[in-house]
């Protein structure tokens, strides 16, 4: 399957979807490791993640894909949030938070 497709088929399919370097339980960047953490503090538990790293074509793919030039990037319900500096700023701010809660991914938490 051409990378395109495959990275396509894996956002289509999954509600939330986080490409990054490594695996949530041995990142390989901090970039990463603050993506997985961010994602943890928000109380999403169920997420797919791609290690790019282990796929040159993903690797290389996601970044045409999305037209975003870094790794990690997150995409929720088929949309592409951003990389880490967003996720953290969102996060900061509490618009991730609103936003996952809003898609019926986590429960409300004040």
């Amino acid at each position: 399957m051409d990378p395109l497709d495959m990275i396509k088929e894996q956002v289509d399919s999954n509600a939330v979807v986080l490409y990054m370097k490594g695996s949530p339980a041995i990142p390989q960047c901090g970039f990463s490791a603050t993506a997985v953490q961010i994602l943890k503090l928000c109380g999403v538990k169920d997420y797919l993640s791609v290690n790019v790293l282990a796929d040159n074509g993903i690797r290389q793919g996601i970044k045409e894909f999305s037209d975003w030039p870094t790794i990690p990037q997150l995409y929720v319900k088929g949309e592409f949030i951003g990389g880490c500096d967003i996720m953290r700023e969102m996060y900061e701010n509490g618009e991730l938070q609103q936003m996952l809660s809003d898609a019926g991914l986590v429960s409300g938490r004040s």
